[in-house]
């Protein structure tokens, strides 16, 4: 047991290319238990990718990943996912409660209905995430932001050790934003999580670590991030990167 916890995550010097492209370079990466890390950087820098090879769901060219000691596509089963927020039909006959349930088949055997077990925790999630009561409303019926709860409580009844977050306040006003994050807040205290977004502002104020992805990994374990590694990765000047105070992040073209 180190000072920050055990650590569940390593990343071992992983590369990832898609068609002989780099998207991943290098990447060394340790994710202890309750961190509470944001990461952040340009579009198209490889952040989703890195969640999915913590998930095992892409395989890098090289380098070595363990999720709780395990390979990947073992750990996962610790680890609770809510991807980047994506249209779908809000006409689509689903419930809340059955969106939420939907987060315990991966711990069932084929064929097998949901037990009092799956309901009781399906129950729990959404006190969590302060939705229960709408259990019974359509998902599509539901605003942005309590449809991010109603994912977030969908992670939560796999009951992970980790919860990887891909842009959850997309599409959510700044209200309930700040109540996600406070939600976040609560959740941090019995497991780990890793939140990536472009919103510098608000990731400097609410996690603990920093790390910048722009192919390479810029991170030192901390929340402070040099000026210099933030220019090198967003290949631009930096203008204010202040902890509390607005932060903007100047683009220079050609």
């Amino acid at each position: 047991m180190t000072p920050q916890g055990e650590e569940i995550v390593r990343l071992e010097d992983v590369w990832l290319q898609f068609d002989g492209v780099p998207v991943l370079e290098g990447i060394n990466l340790s994710i202890y238990e309750y961190d509470f890390l944001g990461i952040i950087g340009p579009n198209g820098g490889g952040k989703t990718t890195l969640l999915k090879v913590i998930l095992g769901l892409l395989e890098p060219n090289r380098g070595k990943v363990t999720v709780f000691g395990l390979a990947p596509e073992r750990g996962r089963k610790f680890v609770g996912y809510v991807p980047q927020f994506s249209l779908f039909d809000r006409e689509f006959p689903i419930s809340v409660w059955d969106v939420v349930l939907m987060g315990r088949m991966s711990h069932m055997k084929r064929f097998r209905r949901y037990n009092e077990g799956d309901m009781k925790r399906a129950d729990g999630a959404l006190k969590t995430v302060e939705m229960f009561d709408c259990r019974d409303c359509q998902i599509g019926e539901l605003s942005g932001g309590q449809q991010q709860r109603v994912f977030i409580a969908r992670a939560l009844v796999a009951e992970p050790k980790l919860l990887l977050l891909d842009e959850p306040m997309a599409s959510v006003d700044s209200p309930m934003q700040t109540e996600l994050y406070a939600l976040l807040e609560h959740l941090r205290r019995r497991m780990a999580i890793v939140l990536v977004s472009h919103d510098i502002s608000a990731v400097t104020i609410y996690v603990d670590k920093i790390a910048c992805l722009s192919r390479k990994l810029f991170y030192h374990g901390t929340k402070e991030l040099p000026v210099e590694d933030l220019e090198a990765a967003y290949r631009c000047p930096v203008d204010l990167i202040a902890h509390g105070f607005p932060h903007r992040v100047l683009r220079e073209h050609e």
